[in-house]
């Protein structure tokens, strides 16, 4: 099943980083840290001082850092990524349908506000 993604709201977030597309971010426009809080889910790319999309509430698609079973939760891994719920902050939970098999894959997740 291809990723795909219901935002419910989406915020525009001044990048303090450079931000990659499908990746967590915290409010403050910088990469969310490992286990951490993440505001939501970059849309875009966006060099430092530009605005970047990102989804805060609903369902959206993100970069895992991992394997990741169906209907499992998730919390912020390296470099922004999704990684299985192990002990961090729980910022979503995969879609129903989705997967990830391998660093890099999309999948599609229901975003927790945290």
């Amino acid at each position: 099943m291809s990723a795909a993604s219901i935002p419910v709201l989406t915020l525009s977030v001044k990048a303090t980083a450079a931000l990659t597309h499908e990746r967590f971010v915290t409010g403050g426009g910088d990469i969310a840290t490992a286990a951490g809080r993440a505001l939501g889910v970059t849309r875009s790319d966006a060099a430092i001082g530009e605005l970047a999309p990102v989804d805060v509430l609903g369902t959206t698609v993100v970069t895992a850092g991992g394997v990741i079973a169906a209907d499992a939760a998730v919390e912020v891994g390296a470099g922004g990524k999704a990684v299985v719920l192990a002990a961090g902050i729980k910022v979503g939970r995969l879609a129903p349908g989705s997967s990830a098999a391998a660093d890099g894959d999309l999948v599609e997740i229901i975003l927790i506000p945290n």
